[in-house]
């Protein structure tokens, strides 16, 4: 069974290693304690049954509670699917902003993280071109960059 358990925002990754050092020294029925990227303030632990996820988080720090009824493995699936951006952003390609203090301004695609979903341009017609680091849902592509 999967329950998930409210921590304390951006305490997460401390609270998992808690956890698991627990589980380790007390060899309750927990099969494992996942992190999800984006979901701040919660974590998903699998274990036996609600008792044994209880006895887990009881006392712990950073730990608030736990959700009154267990996730399904469809629940538990479908929030693990990773989300596929709906535009495709390539390095040269045109953007224009959407929001923000740059609002309605073009610019040059020059870098891609696509583990931070961040893109870095650089503004043009400006005087000085500048790199701005962004959520790339902040722009859109208006020109793409010949392949």
């Amino acid at each position: 069974m999967y329950f998930v358990i409210r921590v304390t925002s951006s305490q997460e990754k401390i609270t998992v290693d808690i956890l698991e050092s627990k589980v380790m020294k007390t060899n309750l029925p927990i099969y494992s304690i996942v992190l999800v990227e984006g979901m701040r303030g919660y974590i998903i632990v699998e274990a036996e049954n609600e008792v044994a996820c209880r006895d887990l988080i009881m006392n712990e720090p950073h730990v608030k509670g736990m959700l009154p009824k267990p996730l399904s493995e469809a629940e538990l699936n479908a929030m693990l699917e990773t989300k596929k951006s709906a535009q495709e952003i390539s390095v040269n390609d045109i953007v224009e902003f959407l929001s923000g203090p740059f609002k309605g301004y073009k610019a040059k695609v020059i870098k891609i993280d696509q583990t931070k979903d961040e893109i870095t341009v650089e503004l043009m017609d400006v005087a000085v071109p500048i790199p701005v680091t962004t959520k790339s849902n902040t722009a859109r592509v208006v020109e793409k960059a010949n392949a």
